[in-house]
């Protein structure tokens, strides 16, 4: 019999949502169908704007998050049909929602992460159970709340007698390193290191009008500033040890134009190259510094699809295999859609999502919220 539940993830990249449908019956999850849909200008404008504090914030907020379901809604339905599923045959939706601040452990010590979406509206148009909110229980747990994909991507990617690492590189970059010694939960460590599309998708679409850097082919045009990479390289952020998290809250433009203060620099794509360096020089800093035994480097998400970053991760690791994830049996953009079918799979079954070992908290939890259909 099968086992299906929908995934549904729209990054920090703000690029568009992608949306899986996952069979769990046999020894590895399986994606049944995929689809995927851009967000519009006008609402990926809002999702950055609220990024920030804003007059009426909460009201913009509201009304995006009932958009950003109305999206979902429509993948959801678009997948059933691409399959020919009914949906009382699919088990739960997990929805990740929009993240536009995430803050765990600041101002009064607990923090909090939150993501726009409205999950009620969700399962009101599908008719299906809607797991959503995850990182919330971590956070309040003590944890960073993220990254929380580690522990699927032992399942997915794990490979016995050998140490794996898996990046992802969306908006945000994250490493998960798959120990050899004895594989299981306890032997995962992960953490976010650092910004991975983000700053290069704003800084594209400034001087050229295009929403990102297709392939890397305008880095690769550029020459590398080092005095300039020196200077993003020298944030806090990257020599903290993990547990750690970020987001646009610290990667943001602003924090770029500060770097780029009193730089006299004449061309805006070597400011792009220079910024793909940065963060090929970071995960991969952040690989050898917690795997250095590893030899495989498994890469999803958009940054998978960067000729150019690839090209620079392989010549920051030159013992290592970088590969993109759609080697090893799940194409890049499909990995975190399917890690939150599979969080709302362990949401259904009552069993813990998370790893205290990556995010810092007190203990395991289960993560996620229920919205019966």
């Amino acid at each position: 019999m099968s086992e299906l539940y929908v995934g549904l993830m729209s990054g920090t990249s703000m690029d568009g949502v992608d949306a899986v449908l996952v069979d769990f019956a046999a020894d590895k999850p399986r994606v049944v169908q995929h689809a995927s849909a851009a967000l519009d200008d006008s609402l990926r404008s809002e999702f950055l704007s609220l990024n920030t504090s804003g007059t009426d914030e909460l009201h913009r907020a509201a009304l995006a998050a009932n958009a950003l379901a109305r999206l979902y809604a429509g993948l959801v339905h678009e997948l059933l049909s691409g399959s020919g599923t009914p949906r009382t045959e699919v088990l739960a939706i997990g929805a990740h929602g929009q993240t536009v601040r995430h803050r765990p452990q600041c101002f009064d010590g607990c923090g909090y992460t939150l993501q726009l979406n409205n999950p009620a509206l969700l399962a009101e148009l599908t008719g299906v159970d809607v797991i959503a909110d995850f990182r919330s229980r971590d956070v309040a747990a003590g944890g960073q709340g993220a990254p929380l994909v580690p522990a699927f991507h032992l399942e997915m990617f794990g490979q016995l007698g050998q140490t794996v690492a898996v990046l992802n590189v969306g908006g945000i970059s994250n490493v998960s390193v798959l120990d050899a010694r004895e594989p299981g939960p306890t032997t995962v460590t992960g953490f976010d290191c650092g910004p991975g599309n983000a700053l290069m998708d704003f800084w594209c679409h400034l001087h050229t009008g295009e929403r990102f850097d297709a392939g890397g082919q305008w880095a690769a045009g550029g020459q590398v500033v080092p005095l300039l990479l020196e200077r993003l390289a020298s944030d806090p952020f990257f020599a903290a040890p993990p547990p750690k998290s970020t987001g646009r809250d610290l990667f943001n433009p602003r924090w770029l134009q500060d770097k780029l203060d009193q730089l006299l620099l004449e061309r805006a794509q070597d400011v792009q190259a220079t910024l793909t360096e940065l963060t090929a020089m970071t995960c991969a800093a952040a690989v050898e510094r917690c795997a250095p035994e590893c030899r495989t480097l498994i890469v999803c998400g958009g940054g998978a699809m960067n000729a150019q970053l690839m090209h620079r991760l392989g010549g920051w690791l030159p013992s290592v295999r970088v590969e993109s994830s759609g080697l090893h049996g799940l194409p890049p953009q499909q990995v975190e859609a399917a890690a939150f079918a599979w969080l709302a799979r362990k949401t259904m079954r009552r069993e813990t999502g998370s790893l205290r070992g990556v995010t810092g908290a007190r203990a395991e939890r289960i993560l996620g919220a229920v919205y019966p259909a």
